[in-house]
């Protein structure tokens, strides 16, 4: 091809010579057709290439709609396919070449960044929410470039040490990385005994990396990753680097494997939004841990944190009317999510910060943290009206509603599930529709109670919302959704003194919390069924469900672990504690099936608290 050509005269001469040659059978695969492509075309010159692609391939097409003569027809047809061969794997090497620029651009702007913002550019780059994110190998291109730039212990040769460090460690665990699920047998969560079998236990034993063992350690015996910063106070930068990308690559794997299983339409999502939530959680407190020690290091964790919920708020099983799950159940998440917030304050007003802002809502709700709770919701309310996302809108319009009937505010709450029915009715929300009925029901049977109103109507007509609620809930099939229909028309009987009808939804209730995984909603379905029972005179059953009750509420962190906390100390108190203690020994087993030995030890402790 002669180099004297102009450079679309050229690039059209490849395409022919291309496809003669590939109808003359002296090309047999797609791979040469690619190699052709990149020697052919110099590099920044794609634009010239495209037109001289468009321009060969409509006169083709021309030709096959026009020709007549069957042979030539024929013939076209063939040139046609090995033109759309040739603008397939042109789209490849863009590809490729987009991954080329990326990592040049990567190295050039790690390699110019200060020492204090070097490790925030790096991890812009490991960002799975970019269009090209980096796997493995591009890493390892990244690592060997910044080695040639770096001089001994800089910067830019820890951060090479770390990656090549981190892909040893990660391709170890790879291998197994479910392998505990198998040994485990008895849930899909990250349950078990501390110390000795769950996940962290397992990848500690197949890293032989000394700083991603030590952490894995610290939460295989349920300490917190702040206790693990205290203990690392020296922290290099390749180590950190390191345990940073380890870390990164175990969440999107464990999300990747959960995202794939089809057997259980409640177990996959259930997991996958339980790894999302748990490693969100492990980032803000290393955010947490480090501030006193490196701040780089702090925020380098906030912006992790960030864009794994970044990642997560754009999923279809983001949840919405949901917050904590029990999957990932170890005592390192108490307290957790008061950090979660931070970072979010300078974040952009985007759709993803105001689906964060929901879930951060919630889980603030169930910590009886009400105030930052209402505060959360009205920010995601207001940024959500601006993106348009009226799903978002109208799950703050509930929630809402639920936090004000939290803090008694009934007014409020009904108001805001008023305006939550209607706008789900104008838009065909379903989910929506039922959480404003349930809501709406549930503040009017409140406020009615608190008005002391003893009409009957008052309470059919709520009560009457909250079936609606349940059985457009059902029809749906939101498992979520049911849990909270179960338990509000549960509170509502129980309110309205049917002790036994209430039982019967707040069993329901706990039942369907426990498929959904919402540790708030089961401990406040035993926490009323206690109080259900203990008006029936039931008091080993009060016993039951109220230790079981303020046991996961205050595991959560959640101040309505002193409501079920109360109901026990007054049983004791009229059955004496010898009584008290042989009723509770007798639920023994069926407690320990829940919470395991360590936890009915700890109620003692719980009830002296109180």
């Amino acid at each position: 091809m002669s180099e004297s050509l102009p450079l679309r005269d050229r690039y059209l001469a490849l395409i022919d010579q291309i496809v003669e040659t590939t109808l003359k059978g002296k090309i047999s695969s797609v791979e040469q057709v690619y190699q052709l492509l990149l020697q052919g075309i110099a590099s920044g010159t794609g634009e010239v290439f495209e037109l001289a692609l468009s321009d060969r391939l409509n006169t083709i097409q021309t030709k096959v709609d026009s020709e007549t003569d069957e042979l030539k027809k024929a013939k076209a047809t063939r040139s046609l396919r090995a033109v759309k061969t040739i603008q397939t794997q042109w789209q490849r090497c863009q590809e490729q070449n987009k991954t080329t620029e990326i990592i040049a651009s990567a190295v050039r702007e790690i390699t110019i960044a200060s020492n204090e913002e070097r490790l925030a550019v790096f991890l812009r780059y490991t960002d799975p929410n970019q269009k090209y994110p980096l796997n493995l190998s591009q890493l390892q291109q990244i690592a060997k470039s910044l080695q040639q730039f770096g001089t001994a212990n800089s910067d830019l040769t820890q951060i090479s040490t770390g990656i090549t460090q981190a892909i040893a460690a990660w391709q170890r665990i790879q291998e197994n990385l479910l392998s505990w699920m198998y040994e485990q047998k008895t849930s899909l969560g990250f349950g078990g005994v501390p110390g000795e079998k769950g996940p962290w236990a397992s990848w500690a034993k197949l890293v032989k990396s000394e700083i991603p063992q030590s952490f894995f350690q610290t939460l295989a015996i349920e300490q917190s990753p702040i206790e693990f910063t205290q203990k690392q106070q020296n922290l290099s930068v390749s180590d950190w680097v390191e345990l940073t990308i380890v870390l990164q690559f175990l969440q999107r794997g464990l999300v990747s494997w959960f995202d794939k299983q089809a057997y259980d339409i409640q177990a996959g999502p259930k997991l996958s939004i339980s790894t999302f939530l748990t490693f969100a959680v492990i980032w803000s407190q290393l955010a947490n841990g480090w501030q006193n020690q490196s701040i780089i290091y702090s925020n380098g964790a906030s912006q992790i944190m960030l864009q794994i919920l970044r990642t997560f708020a754009q999923r279809p099983y983001f949840p919405m009317y949901g917050g904590i799950f029990a999957s990932f159940s170890g005592s390192y998440l108490r307290d957790a999510l008061d950090y979660l917030d931070e970072p979010l304050r300078s974040a952009a007003g985007t759709q993803e910060k105001a689906r964060i802002l929901t879930l951060l809502g919630y889980s603030q709700r169930a910590l009886g943290n009400y105030p930052r709770s209402i505060n959360f919701h009205q920010q995601a309310l207001e940024i959500a009206r601006n993106a348009q996302d009226t799903t978002c809108e109208i799950a703050n319009l509930n929630h809402l509603s639920r936090t004000y009937v939290q803090e008694k505010n009934y007014a409020e709450a009904i108001n805001n599930s008023q305006r939550a029915l209607i706008l789900s009715r104008q838009t065909g929300d379903k989910t929506g529709e039922t959480n404003a009925l349930v809501n709406l029901g549930y503040s009017e049977v409140m406020q009615a109670q608190q008005l002391e109103n003893t009409e009957p109507e008052v309470y059919e007509s709520a009560i009457n919302y909250l079936a609606q609620g349940l059985k457009l809930a059902e029809k749906i099939g939101d498992i979520q959704t049911q849990s909270l229909c179960f338990s509000s028309l549960g509170i509502a009987y129980l309110v309205t003194s049917q002790y036994e009808e209430a039982i019967k939804y707040l069993e329901q209730g706990f039942r369907t919390a426990q498929v959904s995984g919402d540790l708030y909603i089961q401990g406040r379905n035993l926490a009323y069924l206690a109080e259900a029972y203990y008006n029936l005179i039931n008091f080993e059953k009060a016993i039951y469900t109220g230790s079981l009750g303020m046991y996961l509420l205050e595991q959560i962190s959640s101040q309505e672990w002193q409501q079920p906390a109360g109901l026990l100390t007054t049983i004791k108190r009229q059955l004496g504690e010898d009584k008290f203690q042989v009723l509770l020994q007798q639920n023994r087993p069926k407690i320990i099936s829940v919470i395991g030995v360590d936890g009915y030890d700890y109620l003692p402790d719980l009830l002296a608290r109180y």
